[in-house]
């Protein structure tokens, strides 16, 4: 008498994560295999902030420094500085958004995201793929980006332990940041309405504390600047790396995080689901 196998509870379940985690890390070796590829995004990405932080330091910075509260008048390059690398970071991080909401608008309108329906592919891991990619470009090109900022002359004040955070952190934006861009990939028509959809991302850290304190813009801005999210992760930033002072911003930025990443998700998941019903 042949036994009837018996399926234990919870197997399905432990099945499909780890088809999707092995899903994930295949969707993400081919989004590393196209960063190396066609490496003038990424030289884009990290080039255009390296630009923006020379102009406004060596041109710029004496006159910006010496107005910000508390600098030494004698010192404005070297404060200012000091003050707008977090922002330059931010940028940095935003400026990735535009490859990857291409590379998904690509996929999308060459066949490859509609192939991949027809597969034993986790519908979460095509995706998973870009975001974690991105992820990863974001946080090398902060990387590189700070080094830039290090060799010019900034000095971070963090111990340990602000370092760690402000790791952490970079990573925790930038993540939530990718599922955001793929939403706007998977959104856009075009190619290129996905290449400037997300070039709003990177105007906010200058309508926020980027770039001047916020108390020095017009109350209707003002009002913007404080409460969009890039102000919260530049003032956390800002204070990890350099003791200022931090208040409700890790609190806020980490719930802005969340936010971002939950809304990202289910737009893109929304925008896959529909697709894939046609």
């Amino acid at each position: 008498m042949t036994a009837i196998p018996t399926q234990r509870p919870g197997a399905t379940g432990t099945r499909s994560q780890s088809h999707l985690v092995a899903d994930s890390i295949t969707m993400l070796r081919r989004n590393l295999l196209h960063i190396v590829r066609y490496p003038a995004l990424s030289i884009f990405v990290i080039g255009g902030p390296v630009v923006i932080l020379l102009l406004v330091v060596f041109v710029f910075g004496g006159t910006l420094g010496a107005g910000l509260p508390g600098a030494n008048p004698g010192g404005g390059r070297e404060a200012y500085l000091a003050y707008v690398v977090p922002g330059i970071l931010l940028i940095t991080i935003a400026g990735t958004a535009g490859g990857t909401a291409t590379t998904v608008a690509m996929d999308m309108t060459e066949g490859i995201t509609a192939r991949f329906r027809t597969m034993a592919i986790s519908r979460a891991a095509v995706l998973a793929g870009h975001v974690l990619g991105n992820t990863i470009q974001a946080v090398i090109a902060v990387a590189l980006v700070l080094c830039v900022g290090l060799l010019i002359g900034f000095r971070p004040t963090a111990g340990p332990f602000g370092w760690f955070a402000a790791v952490g952190l970079v990573v925790l934006i930038s993540y939530a940041i990718s599922w955001l861009a793929v939403g706007m990939g998977m959104q856009s028509k075009s190619v290129e309405t996905a290449s400037n959809l997300p070039l709003i991302l990177t105007l906010l850290p200058l309508l926020g504390s980027g770039f001047v304190p916020t108390a020095s813009m017009p109350s209707g801005l003002q009002w913007f600047a404080q409460y969009q999210p890039f102000t919260p992760f530049i003032e956390t930033i800002r204070g990890l790396l350099l003791g200022t002072p931090l208040g409700w911003n890790p609190v806020l930025a980490i719930g802005w995080c969340v936010l971002i990443a939950t809304a990202g998700y289910a737009w893109s998941m929304a925008i896959y689901e529909r697709r894939s019903v046609r």
